[in-house]
């Protein structure tokens, strides 16, 4: 769903605002509201992160998060995944992980959601998506994951703007530099729908 305010809304109005569920993002001075998780998406997000963490999060390398606000080059999103690299997480005095991310994740990871008659949603379009992981590559992120469960396939985004189709279960998705350890094959990933 989207907002358009009557008058332009800046970023720092928009933060103001409460939360909404699911989320709302802020891009081009417009309010965009995520589409409800369903199944498919749920289940590889779920899974993606567990499988993430468990390579990099003991040996304090990165972190990944679920559906974390990051704000940064005048917008507001709010990526299916993100992994920090362990130094880059935002950090309270107490050492505690802040709130408020207000820069790029190393590693970002989209989902392409439908509604259940299959229909993309127009809020989280292809182009859209891909928008969004470019504006993240173009401020330092390392890789982009556009993940489509119900096509079962991924497309790799690499700076500066390059983009890679992986849609055969024994292809081995690429992966930032600081994960090493991790290894997803298409059919892994696809596969967690299974289980």
């Amino acid at each position: 769903m989207v907002q358009t305010p009557a008058k332009s809304l800046t970023l720092e109005t928009f933060l103001q605002l409460p939360e909404t569920n699911p989320a709302s993002e802020y891009v081009n001075g417009q309010i965009i509201q995520k589409p409800m998780p369903q199944g498919k998406y749920s289940g590889i997000q779920g899974e993606s992160v567990n499988a993430i963490n468990a390579v990099v999060r003991p040996q304090k390398v990165a972190r990944a998060f679920p559906e974390l606000r990051c704000t940064f080059g005048g917008r507001s999103t709010v990526p299916d995944v993100t992994v920090f690299v362990w130094q880059r997480i935002p950090r309270d005095a107490d050492g505690t992980v802040a709130n408020v991310f207000e820069l790029a994740p190393d590693w970002t990871i989209f989902f392409q959601k439908r509604y259940a008659n299959e229909i993309l949603s127009p809020e989280q379009s292809q182009t859209k998506i891909t928008r969004n992981i470019l504006h993240c590559l173009k401020h330092g992120t390392q890789l982009g994951w556009l993940i489509d469960p119900q096509e079962q396939f991924i497309l790799v985004y690499t700076p500066p703007n390059q983009v890679a189709l992986f849609d055969e279960p024994d292809d081995i998705l690429p992966i930032p530099a600081f994960a090493v350890g991790l290894q997803l094959t298409v059919g892994t990933l696809f596969g967690w729908l299974l289980e």
